[in-house]
């Protein structure tokens, strides 16, 4: 009933997109995502429509389903290919389970020591390189979307390794954190964002790893105790669209959607840092989580204790890859 429902809606789109009645009817670009309104992507994705909108002169219609709305992350990638949703914005985790392990390279803990590297790569031939392996998943990838870098929360303190030993974290659906909090020993589960919130309050899970804008807009730091600054890893979005919905689009649509999406970018990337600093100074006002600080050494002792990640991942991800974006790292910071 599902696949019929769903095929139907695809044939109604079609029906959009060609024939007499396309000169009156808007193209429809229904745009999902699982953060909220005034978070970076959500922000960025309501810029997306106002250009779309206005650099097409009003022939494409952008619908903006924010905080889980439309889909949960578990099935939009599913409805993405499916054709029952044209644009989504997943963080990198969600392209491993589809069989696109090359993305988990993102995940791991301190590859990318700053925004200075991860513009490099991602805006470089090889964030190209990686979105072209979308495309034979019927994906076509768009834009890079960054959110920022990753805090520990917990209701303990969590200043050395042997402070996570049975912690129970929260994770995305991804094989190198699973690694990483193993290393840890965490005991990770994968859940959904928009059920984090209600799970660090009824205690299913102890802890989780997140930006400081997704801990606020989320309210998570109301939940949790203590949040320690590590940034040791990176959340970003990946801006992709239905790949037939998109060669499908008339050439000159295609282009405007295009210079849409590259301002609703530089957007959304120059918001990004300034929202992660408004919301660490309001989580620091609301006096509900005591943050804390690493010492040099205390984060030395981090990133030692996370380095059998880097084994693990290799099998999967590639050892020439993580290479690569260890060599781009290196040549950023010389």
């Amino acid at each position: 009933m599902r696949t019929f429902a769903i095929a139907a809606s695809i044939a109604v789109l079609a029906l959009g997109l060609t024939g007499p009645a396309s000169a009156q009817s808007p193209i429809i670009i229904k745009f999902s995502h699982v953060v909220a309104t005034d978070t970076p992507k959500g922000k960025a994705s309501e810029k997306f429509k106002e250009l779309a909108e206005k650099y097409t002169g009003g022939k494409v219609k952008v619908e903006i389903y924010p905080n889980s709305t439309l889909y949960k992350d578990k099935e939009e990638l599913e409805a993405l290919q499916l054709g029952s949703v044209q644009m989504l914005a997943p963080s990198n985790s969600k392209f491993g389970p589809l069989g696109i392990r090359e993305f988990e390279v993102f995940d791991l803990p301190y590859i990318l020591p700053d925004l200075k590297t991860l513009r490099k790569v991602t805006e470089g031939p090889l964030g190209a390189r990686l979105l072209k392996l979308l495309e034979p998943k019927g994906i076509t990838g768009l834009a890079y979307w960054d959110n920022g870098f990753k805090q520990m929360s917990a209701n303990k303190k969590l200043v050395t390794p042997a402070d996570y030993q049975g912690v129970k974290f929260r994770i995305q659906s991804s094989r190198v954190l699973q690694a990483q909090f193993k290393a840890l020993g965490s005991l990770p589960q994968v859940m959904a964002f928009g059920e984090v919130y209600q799970a660090l309050q009824t205690g299913v899970v102890d802890g989780q790893e997140n930006t400081w804008s997704n801990i606020y807009t989320q309210k998570m730091h109301e939940v949790q105790k203590y949040i320690t600054e590590s940034n040791h890893g990176y959340i970003g979005y990946v801006v992709i669209v239905n790949k037939k919905f998109w060669d499908d689009l008339p050439a000159d649509i295609r282009d405007q959607l295009t210079k849409a999406m590259k301002e609703a970018t530089d957007f959304n990337n120059t918001q990004s840092q300034k929202e992660n600093e408004d919301a660490l100074a309001e989580i620091r006002k609301s006096g509900k989580s005591e943050i804390i600080k690493l010492t040099p050494e205390q984060d030395e002792a981090m990133r030692k204790a996370m380095e059998p990640v880097y084994k693990d991942a290799a099998g999967r991800v590639g050892q020439p890859l993580i290479d690569e974006f260890q060599k781009e790292a290196k040549s950023t910071t010389n």
